[in-house]
């Protein structure tokens, strides 16, 4: 993995994609070739990244399927994150920023990602943590950006608290029991069996709900003996709202992220007032270039480090080459893994 060489894009540039030929099953992800113009360049404040590794999120399944429109201005290539070598870009924003050409990065895009070119926001790039390897590079950003912009920022996570993790094997459920470990939290996370309930107790979590056989709700308030948690991280959404607003405890904050329990959700107002709860939410990928620099610079300065010296660690379950992306989205929608999912070229 060491450096690449600049990439002189102009005349005869080819580049391997793949595409989504219409949307539907995972079969309808195809590797194909972009020509040169529809080779991507980088223009003011951008980096062109020669990837080699993508990471592999549920959004990029929406996507597939027609249920996530992809932003004005964004790629029709899924992917919203990669790694590799930095192989052009804004000369001067580059040297402000502390990169220079062939410097590994990785990088949270909002689109794009599927292809062995891409081109980032320079403030949307970090440094390869050392002693990562590309794939592991490749399974950070997504998941990083969504949950300390999540956890730490909207849901105001303090030392001491107590952070319920809904999919604690997810690849944002493994990220977080570990930002919330590292930040001294009390983790507890659900999951959908005993060996995954293991599996976020490996990682770190303190107590871990088989939400098939357990209702978390009172496995909450039987842990915390009644007080309730202080921020829940919730990718579910529909009925899970009226049992989360039960086990949150005084100013407790419901985050949620995603909602594949479904949109629509009954809670409790007079808990909510009585308890003065916050249950807020928010997507990341329309957001401004701006947000997520901001959240970069916070976890270069906070994450990053504790990646480096393996505080945190990556996860990552299996690895499928490019041409394989219709396996690792059978792979995604059969919930079978435990963390992070990444494409390589």
């Amino acid at each position: 993995m060491g450096d690449s060489p600049p990439l002189a894009c102009g005349n005869d540039v080819n580049m391997k994609a793949i595409e989504i030929t219409s949307f539907g099953a995972p079969e309808v992800l195809v590797l194909g070739t972009r020509p040169d113009p529809a080779v991507p360049t980088a223009g003011s404040g951008e980096l062109l990244i020669r990837v080699t590794a993508s990471g592999v999120n549920r959004p990029d399944v929406l996507q597939r399927t027609g249920n996530y429109p992809v932003p004005a201005g964004a790629s029709d290539i899924p992917g919203l994150e990669v790694a590799g070598a930095i192989v052009g870009g804004d000369a001067k924003a580059m040297a402000d920023a502390g990169f220079k050409i062939g410097d590994r990065v990785c990088a949270l895009v909002a689109g794009g990602g599927y292809a062995e070119l891409c081109v980032a926001p320079i403030g949307q790039c970090l440094p390869v943590p050392e002693g990562l390897s590309d794939m592991e590079a490749a399974s950070l950003p997504e998941t990083f950006f969504t949950v300390y912009s999540n956890v730490m920022d909207r849901g105001r996570l303090q030392a001491g608290e107590t952070l319920l993790i809904q999919g604690g094997t997810s690849g944002i459920g493994v990220t977080a029991i570990q930002v919330g470990k590292a930040f001294g939290a009390t983790v507890i996370a659900t999951a959908g069996s005993d060996e995954k309930c293991q599996a976020c107790l490996d990682l770190g979590a303190d107590d871990a709900i088989n939400y098939k056989t357990h209702d978390f709700a009172v496995e909450v308030k039987r842990i915390t003996q009644g007080k309730g948690v202080d921020v829940i991280l919730d990718m579910v959404a529909g009925e899970y709202v009226k049992r989360e607003v039960e086990c949150l405890a005084e100013d407790g904050r419901i985050v949620i992220i995603a909602v594949q329990g479904g949109t629509k959700a009954e809670a409790n107002a007079g808990l909510v007032l009585r308890k003065r709860l916050t249950i807020t939410g928010s997507t990341l990928r329309p957001r401004s270039v701006a947000f997520k620099a901001d959240i970069a610079a916070s976890l270069n300065a906070r994450v990053w480090p504790l990646l480096a010296n393996k505080t945190i660690k990556p996860v990552l379950f299996k690895t499928f080459p490019a041409a394989q992306a219709s396996a690792a989205h059978q792979m995604m929608e059969s919930n079978q893994h435990i963390g992070k999912i990444v494409l390589t070229w």
